[in-house]
């Protein structure tokens, strides 16, 4: 068997993804699986656990029973607290013993999605006990895998993967947040248009539209007279929108036209990411 069609590019994009987190941690000496990445409180180990404690779950494996110390400043929320189990749970592996249970997890998850034969809709497990469907679950694997590698080739130095099958589902997945970034979080003024002129690796313009009524649409064709023009380059633009870097740290990359105030404010609440 083989999945369906439509999950293929997800497949794709996840497996390029985890072969590429591997091959970069796989020569690294003890010390530098403690470097920290640009995933807030996250160093390379955790975020190579978090990937494998993932995959594990998409394979059902039971949650880890483990309980949290009190200290982490960086867990403040339900989905945080859910997430770092699987990171915590491996903070004193050894490097041999992170690179044999990624390895090992990928050849499980291979052997799983060979024999996927369940179609797009079906329901599977979510964080916090909550169903998807398998396609929402593909692609957030995608989107999540390929964005982790980038923090990983961040940490250590290591660019690359800025236009692999990844980068484009988390284009897609990012730029689908944006209306409402722009419209409720900015507060962007109805009837007006905001244009996200995106260059580098991967380019697009993107409009977003705001109505009489204050709702947020997207689409690729330019606008006559938006209100704010941001221009920027791909990498800096994902890293926003994922909460890795703050607009003020990377203002020499960023081009605004138009109204200043709604730039800033659109810049502050561009990271859609939990």
């Amino acid at each position: 068997m083989t999945v369906h069609p439509s999950l293929q590019t997800y497949v794709d994009a996840w497996t390029h993804a985890l072969e590429s987190i591997a091959e970069l941690v796989q020569p690294l000496v003890e010390g530098e699986w403690n470097r920290a990445t640009p995933c807030p409180a996250w160093s390379v180990r955790d975020i190579v656990s978090h990937v494998i404690g993932m995959e594990c779950e998409m394979l059902g494996d039971p949650r880890p029973i483990h309980t949290l110390p009190r200290d982490l400043y960086h867990v403040r929320s339900e989905f945080a607290r859910y997430m770092e189990m699987q990171v915590d749970v491996r903070r004193h592996h050894t490097a041999p013993e992170m690179t044999s249970e990624l390895e090992y997890t990928m050849i499980r998850r291979a052997r799983q999605l060979r024999n996927e034969s369940r179609g797009p809709d079906a329901r599977v497990r979510a964080p916090l006990g909550a169903e998807q469907t398998l396609e929402l679950a593909m692609r957030m694997r995608a989107f999540d895998t390929w964005v982790h590698e980038q923090d990983l080739r961040t940490a250590l130095g290591s660019p690359g993967g800025l236009d692999s099958p990844g980068a484009y589902i988390t284009r897609d997945c990012l730029l689908e947040a944006l209306p409402k970034v722009v419209a409720k979080n900015a507060g962007a003024p109805a009837s007006s248009a905001v244009v996200f002129d995106v260059h580098g690796p991967l380019e697009f313009l993107r409009t977003v539209r705001v109505d009489a009524e204050g709702r947020g649409t997207i689409d690729g064709a330019p606008s006559l007279g938006p209100l704010v023009t941001l221009s920027l380059d791909w990498e800096t633009f994902f890293r926003l929108a994922c909460g890795r870097v703050r607009a003020a740290a990377v203002a020499d990359r960023i081009k605004v036209d138009g109204d200043q105030d709604l730039a800033a404010a659109i810049l502050r609440e561009i990271a859609v990411t939990p």
